[in-house]
């Protein structure tokens, strides 16, 4: 009996280790898997299969082959949905901008597929993520880990975006699709079509002035533009309510429309500027809708009528901003009006939804839009536009506000940031970070950027995060700023900068190499630009200009959004003397 259940308990182990085993995708240089892409897959899908190729073989040293063949034999990866991997996961079409995914393994095989446009493509990137440890931090800097083998049993993952459409400007990753795609961002201010299923873009701002310019037209229709205090101002906004503007703003409107096919949503707004038309005509039409919004409303939804009928698939967009913040009652968006909202106003150092007073308006006015707007699309800010250089504490906000924005039905959001230069206070963390908010504002935005400056930073990140978390915590209950306050704010304390220049010094000396030092000095920059700023002669005298000029010099930095380098060092130098 005993040498019975002996040989039973045997045999559930050899059936266990047979059959219960992990499944191997590669071990020791090898793999038995093969790459699967439909004959008809999209662009972005083919590309996709060669960086999971790519990607795989600089891993493990496996070589994984690609084929089209989508019965072939033997264990494979398919890439994409097809009919033969609906056979295998029973899931219905999926359209073809759908950007959701999911992968996951049936038996031996992996399927990795969603919207042929870039779903499929982000599931690839994310099972290289979170599965085999890829990382994608800057367009120069990535993660590709060395494994000997990796193994799976059973994987079922899905992935929606929180929002349509995510992007930020951050200068240094201008231009760069690989970047953008390994993120999952697919919108920059020009669109692009590459290999990975393209950029969407929002065409221009403040447009009112460029279709209606000033040099053009003041000095034969002065008409056209506001009237302030009694008389026509070119430097204005345009008078909405004169019907020849109407026409010429929806004449070139639909000209920019056709000439440039590849942007998704076109602006008619306000001018960057608090100077409304106070002629009778225009007070009028204010009136009947209750704000200023209601007559540039008015205005723009005649003009997305025209662009409907021949664009029915196009968008025209315009500002919530200022003066014209505040929604309308009367009227509504048309269908095809985006409504483009801007808390420029608010406090940033606290999140929306947490009580701050200097953000109630804007919460009302939002929850307003929500309600009358089938599309609002957020203008967000997430430097000092001051101070670029300057410690800006405000990671703590940009999850719950992210959130905020999805949870009141945004399509989109726009992160403006340092888009003059490549370097700003943590330009590199804040660019990976935000992105990633983007995509899933669930995620904790310590345990982010704990990740991006252990990686990036490598011996020196302890010291890193010491800082990072010092800069962090000088936002307490009662502290309130905008998007320009100064260098010389209380939060800023003595102490700060003593314990702060302390850290990174300490960092420096930790640096591996010369690469991980110059990003140290990256981020010594911000107390170097404070100690400037707050006792300029001191630090002309001591040294700490003549790096700190040597360093925006020699990367062409703008340390605020109205000033050249150059300038701002011509009013140093003057200011010491």
């Amino acid at each position: 009996m005993r040498r019975l259940f002996t040989s039973i308990l045997v045999l559930i182990i050899l059936t266990s280790s047979v059959f219960g085993s992990d499944n191997v995708l590669f071990k020791n240089g090898k793999s038995n898997y093969k790459i699967i892409v439909s004959p008809n897959a999209s662009i972005s899908e083919n590309t996709a299969a060669k960086e999971l190729q790519k990607t795989i073989c600089e891993i493990s040293g496996a070589i994984l082959p690609i084929t089209t063949d989508l019965s072939c034999n033997g264990n494979k990866i398919f890439i994409g949905y097809n009919n033969k991997v609906a056979e295998f996961i029973g899931e219905k079409d999926i359209a073809d901008n759908d950007e959701s995914f999911t992968y996951q393994s049936k038996g031996k095989n992996l399927f990795i597929y969603g919207g042929r446009q870039r779903g499929t493509m982000y599931g690839v990137f994310t099972f290289l993520e979170k599965e085999l440890g890829c990382r994608w931090y800057t367009p120069d800097f990535s993660i590709i880990p060395s494994r000997d083998i990796w193994t799976f049993n059973e994987l079922n993952h899905k992935e929606s975006p929180a929002v349509k459409y995510r992007y930020s400007n951050y200068y240094n990753v201008t231009n760069t699709p690989s970047w953008s795609a390994h993120n999952k961002e697919n919108t920059k201010w020009v669109p692009s079509e590459n290999e990975y299923g393209n950029l969407e873009a929002y065409w221009s701002c403040h447009t009112f002035g460029r279709f209606v310019p000033a040099s053009e037209f003041f000095e034969t229709h002065p008409e056209y533009f506001a009237l302030r205090n009694g008389k026509r101002d070119p430097k204005a906004q345009l008078c909405l309510s004169n019907p020849d503007v109407l026409k010429i703003c929806t004449e070139r409107l639909l000209k920019v429309m056709q000439e440039e096919p590849l942007y998704r949503i076109y602006s008619l707004s306000q001018n960057d500027n608090y100077l409304f038309c106070e002629c009778d005509s225009c007070k009028k039409i204010e009136q009947i809708y209750g704000s200023h919004s209601g007559l540039i409303l008015w205005f723009v939804n005649q003009a997305a009528d025209a662009a409907k009928k021949l664009f029915p698939d196009k968008y025209v967009g315009t500002f919530a901003y200022q003066y014209g913040r505040k929604p309308p009652v009367g009227i509504t968006p048309r269908d095809n009006v985006v409504i483009r909202l801007c808390n420029i106003e608010c406090c940033f150092a606290h999140p929306l939804e947490a009580g701050c007073p200097q953000n109630q308006s804007f919460m009302e006015d939002m929850k307003n839009w929500k309600a009358i707007a089938p599309h609002l699309f957020i203008w967000d800010y997430i430097v000092n536009y001051a101070h670029y250089i300057a410690p800006f504490p405000n990671f703590s906000v940009l999850a719950p506000n992210i959130k905020t924005f999805r949870d009141n039905n945004a399509i989109g959001i726009f992160e403006e940031a340092q888009y003059q230069s490549g370097f700003s206070e943590f330009c590199e963390l804040r660019t990976w970070v935000v992105t990633k908010l983007l995509w899933d504002p669930e995620q904790n935005t310590n345990d982010l950027a704990k990740e991006f400056i252990t990686d990036y930073y490598g011996r020196a990140s302890g010291k890193i995060w010491e800082y990072f978390e010092l800069s962090q915590n000088l936002v307490k209950p009662d502290t309130h700023f905008s998007i320009y306050f100064g260098f010389n704010d209380p939060i800023y304390t003595d102490q700060f900068i003593s314990v702060g220049e302390s850290l990174l010094n300490e960092a420096m000396n930790l640096s591996e190499n010369d690469e991980v030092k110059e990003r140290v000095r990256n981020v010594r920059m911000q107390l170097l630009y404070l100690k400037i700023r707050r006792n300029t002669k001191q630090s002309i005298q001591d040294g700490t200009w003549n790096e700190f000029k040597n360093w925006i010099v020699q990367n062409k930095v703008r340390v605020n959004e109205w000033q050249t380098t150059d300038k701002f060092i011509e009013d140093i130098e003057k200011s010491a003397k």
